[in-house]
């Protein structure tokens, strides 16, 4: 709540209010009536007012001017200590304690309650300003006693912070303030429009779509029917034709592992079945196959 000091005079606010709004020329009768050739001494409620009223009553405190305006007690002192650029750590309290007090006879005679809070400081001030002017006892002196106006500084330096924190808060806009956010009307079309796709943004739908079908996609095995009987048979009629056939020749590698897998079984039974001969001169020599020899 901001406070100050108040001055208050009825009869002088009146005369002043009239010599306001009274035209030149206007004169004042004994009755209290204000002659002006028809002119309004002032308008109530957008209606002329040509003469004063004979019961006016105007209350003491009508008019409140204040000259200082403060927050608290500590906003008064701080006001005091910079407006007389006393050094807030070196406070001369005699000073400072009587302009304070000067102040609170003031608004004690307009608010009482309001001169409460304020009060409680001018004590404060007091006991400070006693204990400065008493003489410290011998024992005080040994045990080097703080000086009494360090809790004052310490707080009127820390409402000070809040205070300048306080104001540069205050000057940043604000809305509804300093400025009006901008509201505009948009007409929205019935007909919807749609944006434009460019070619980037296919592509890259169509490598998500790719991306999601990979995922779900199944693996499947196919069984060939593959015949040892048969692959041995044609080993045979390989072997009928030539003497001596290579290890490696009697393989078909375009036909992928299962066909070379089934080959070497059928070649093993021929072998078991002593239908084929493998042989072989020397070691780390190559491998032979050709029929077994029968005799006639």
């Amino acid at each position: 709540m901001s406070h100050g000091p108040v001055a208050n005079d009825a009869d002088a606010d009146l005369a002043v209010a009239v010599a306001d709004v009274a035209p030149p020329g206007a004169q004042a009768g004994a009755d209290g009536a204000v002659a002006a050739d028809g002119a309004a001494l002032a308008r109530l409620y957008g209606e002329p007012l040509l003469r004063m009223p004979t019961d006016l009553y105007i209350p003491p405190d009508a008019l409140e001017i204040f000259l200082e305006a403060f927050e608290g007690p500590l906003d008064l002192l701080l006001y005091l200590i910079r407006k007389q650029n006393f050094n807030i750590l070196d406070i001369p309290m005699a000073q400072v304690t009587l302009q304070y007090l000067k102040y609170v006879d003031q608004i004690r005679l307009s608010n009482l309650e309001l001169a409460a809070e304020y009060l409680l400081m001018a004590a404060m001030l007091i006991e400070i300003k006693s204990r400065m002017l008493l003489p410290q006892r011998q024992s005080e002196i040994e045990v080097e006693a703080g000086d009494p106006r360090a809790e004052l500084v310490r707080r009127l330096l820390e409402y000070e912070q809040i205070k300048l924190a306080a104001y540069d808060l205050n000057t940043i806009p604000q809305v509804d303030r300093d400025f009006v956010r901008t509201q505009i009307f948009i007409e929205q079309s019935l007909q919807p429009t749609w944006p434009d796709v460019v070619p980037a943004d296919l592509q890259a739908a169509w490598l998500d779509v790719m991306k999601r079908a990979k995922l779900v996609q199944h693996h499947k095995i196919s069984r060939e029917e593959l015949s040892v009987r048969e692959h041995m048979t044609a080993i045979l009629r390989k072997l009928q034709s030539m003497r001596f056939i290579e290890f490696g020749e009697l393989f078909d590698v375009a036909g992928g592992p299962p066909v070379v897998v089934v080959n070497f079984v059928a070649m093993l039974e021929l072998a078991k079945e002593t239908l084929i001969e493998i042989t072989q001169a020397e070691p780390f020599a190559p491998i032979y196959v050709r029929l077994a020899y029968s005799p006639a």
